[in-house]
């Protein structure tokens, strides 16, 4: 593997915007909405809140790579930007249909966001999943999956110090999928995938629709 470029182990996104999905902590007012969505195949209702990312909808990256995924290998499982939860959600769903042990790191940097997250798989009963922020990891951990629709308008820098980070802690023979808009820069983001991991990973497209690509990272 290449060295890549890497600020903190930790590293998480963060954002300068005001009020954007990736502010720690939101100031505007917390306006909540249930939502009844898809998931592995059965309808399940969700609480989401203002100042998350999407609070009004399954937005359609997410439900490309939903689409695209395998059923969760046995192991820990990173929600790599997690928002209101509906990607945790779908692994341990999975899981538990498929009687395959599981545990779901739900990580963002938005306490409302894990809050949420939190409250969702609180109400469905899925004790797996787990609401964190990057330093409630433990340091020496390694994920047999990660899966992510990442935070592309955080900025290139930020966007590849956070996949610098964690992408490196898959687990030998673990795999990362994560699904990205070509006209946000799919296929560049591709590229530098390539370049940043080196050795011992691959990278390749699993999936295309709706003007968003899957790509598919394999440890070996």
């Amino acid at each position: 593997m290449k060295e890549v470029s890497s600020n903190s182990p930790t590293a998480v996104y963060t954002g300068t915007v005001s009020e954007h999905y990736f502010t720690q902590s939101p100031s505007s007012e917390a306006k909540t909405r249930e939502l009844t969505l898809d998931l592995t195949g059965r309808e399940v209702t969700v609480e989401t809140v203002s100042g998350t990312f999407s609070p009004t909808r399954l937005d359609l990256g997410t439900a490309v790579l939903l689409r695209h995924l395998p059923v969760p290998e046995p192991g820990d499982i990173l929600d790599l930007g997690c928002g209101w939860g509906p990607i945790s959600l779908d692994a341990a769903l999975s899981a538990k249909d498929a009687e395959v042990d599981v545990r779901v790191w739900a990580l963002d940097v938005n306490a409302r966001s894990l809050d949420a997250t939190a409250k969702n798989a609180q109400r469905h009963g899925l004790t797996s999943v787990r609401p964190v922020t990057a330093d409630e990891i433990p340091a020496d951990l390694q994920f047999s999956a990660i899966r992510s629709n990442p935070p592309i308008r955080v900025g290139k820098d930020a966007l590849h110090e956070l996949l610098a980070t964690w992408l490196p802690r898959l687990a030998p023979g673990g795999r990362a999928d994560l699904v990205v808009s070509k006209n946000l820069g799919a296929d560049s983001l591709h590229k530098w995938l390539i370049d940043a991991l080196g050795d011992g990973f691959s990278v390749v497209r699993t999936g295309s629709s709706k003007g968003y690509r899957v790509l598919t990272v394999d440890r070996d």
